[in-house]
């Protein structure tokens, strides 16, 4: 402890100094002193997290209850572990039980590693955290500035966290009533390894949308959903319990479920009590689009009958349009559109009601799912798409991506808790060395009214 001390004050002093030198005298560029003030705050932090592990391993070797049952089989067996600082190389004790003979190193158990671990929680979390937003690769690269892994690591500490439920982030703590609830459903088509194609859904539940700035909404609580290897039935039922879970249904009037004709999404219907289907804008105007391109001059008269409710004029006109299409290939395309339209007419009609606000469904699967997992040109597995999906979901519904690895970790490590620390031993120990340490430091005891000194004045008033 003594000397670490030493060395990181001697380390903080020489690389300021260089870096204010170099900024003054030579780059004048606020950015580089800034970057690198980082790397070398990056170095220090490994410097402290080795000193913390070797000093664990200290006060552990010399415990009584260690004592009582385990023998030193070996001292400084080398360690690397990579952080968010960079790697940190580090010794540590192995130990034999005395009750059933099996080695272990106390110390990193203590303390969350295990066996074959490489890299720390907070490190595996950034990991993480930049996958889901560009390649295994390009992630492995730009975590650490001081470390880099490769895409199959990345892929490995992700296929570790195993399957991410849709309720892992925070539920309400208590149910609200509102009188309208919203929920709109789409899926994102996601090419896979073996060339075909997977389809992830995504259904969303909110109260409405408020005003943000320069004419953009936020939806209000809005939660969501998603999973490809579940069925449409088991994906509904989480959201009738989550809406169980949220709200007074009691004290609900009515729920949209918006979205296109899909069966899996009027599956819906099934499961939510009182549940009304909306067609969605987008898919109406696609439709309208297919049955109107060849003839630009009806789609005004098409909307505006659609517009105004007249079911019989929008038939009508469809009729005049097939009859007035020569080619089969466009008449085959009109009658589709009909179809469409006319079967889906209380749908479309519903989305009239002054308490329905519309449908964003397409830009939010763009926004959660596609420009991760579709909008380039990408091969994913089954497991690895419905994982990054996941994981996408998760992070939108602001869930902390290190609180859900510590949680997975943490239900592991409280069966692990082998030696007991003596919590009088470890204060006297750290107040002990870190008191004698600083008095030692030339810096404190010279007279002199420097920023170093005044530093180390407050840590050892602290």
């Amino acid at each position: 402890m003594n000397t670490i001390i030493h060395e990181i004050i001697e380390k903080i002093t020489r690389d300021f100094n260089n870096n204010i030198e170099d900024l003054m005298l030579n780059s004048r560029d606020i950015s580089r002193f800034i970057i690198n003030t980082k790397k070398s705050l990056d170095e220090i932090g490994a410097m402290i997290v080795k000193e913390a592990l070797e000093m664990l391993d200290e006060i552990i070797r010399e415990s009584s209850s260690r004592k009582k049952e385990y023998y030193i089989q070996r001292r400084n067996d080398e360690k690397t572990l990579i952080t968010i600082f960079g790697e940190v190389n580090y010794l540590r004790t192995y130990y034999k039980s005395k009750k059933d003979g099996s080695y272990r190193y106390l110390s990193d158990e203590l303390v969350g590693i295990y066996p074959y671990e490489r890299m720390d929680l907070s490190y595996e979390s950034e990991l993480i955290k930049e996958a889901i937003e560009t390649s295994y690769e390009k992630s492995g690269k730009r975590t650490s500035s001081n470390v880099q892994v490769t895409k199959q690591t990345v892929m490995n500490t992700i296929r570790k966290l195993g399957e991410v439920e849709n309720d892992e982030a925070k539920l309400p703590t208590k149910k609200k009533q509102v009188k309208t609830i919203y929920i709109e459903a789409d899926e994102d088509h996601v090419a896979l390894q073996n060339g075909k194609n997977k389809e992830i859904k995504l259904i969303y539940v909110h109260e409405g949308k408020k005003y943000k700035s320069k004419g953009r909404y936020e939806l209000i609580n809005k939660k969501y959903f998603t999973g490809s290897l579940k069925n449409s039935e088991e994906l509904w039922l989480e959201v009738a319990n989550y809406l169980e879970e949220a709200y007074e249904m009691d004290k609900v009037e009515k729920i949209y479920i918006s979205g296109d004709g899909a069966s899996w999404i009027k599956e819906g219907l099934n499961w939510i009590k009182g549940s009304k289907h909306v067609l969605d804008y987008f898919h109406l105007s696609k439709y309208v689009r297919k049955a109107t391109a060849h003839m630009p001059h009806t789609i005004e008269v098409l909307w505006s009958y659609i517009n105004n409710r007249n079911k019989d004029h929008v038939k009508e006109l469809l009729n005049f349009i097939i009859e007035e299409t020569e080619s089969q290939t466009k008449k085959e395309a009109v009658k589709d559109s009909k179809r469409y339209i006319l079967n889906h007419w209380d749908s479309i009609m519903r989305g009239y009601e002054e308490e329905y606000i519309g449908c964003s469904a397409e830009g939010h699967i763009s926004h959660i799912l596609s420009s991760r997992l579709s909008s380039r040109p990408l091969g994913w597995s089954l497991v690895g798409a419905d994982q990054m999906a996941r994981l996408r979901v998760y992070k939108a519904n602001g869930g902390d991506i290190y609180e859900l690895l510590s949680k997975k970790k943490g239900e592991r490590q409280k069966e692990n808790r082998i030696i007991e620390l003596e919590k009088k031993v470890v204060k006297k120990k750290l107040r002990t060395a870190s008191a004698e340490t600083i008095d030692n430091i030339p810096y404190i005891n010279d007279g002199r009214r420097t920023w170093q000194r005044q530093i180390l004045k407050a840590i050892r008033g602290a």
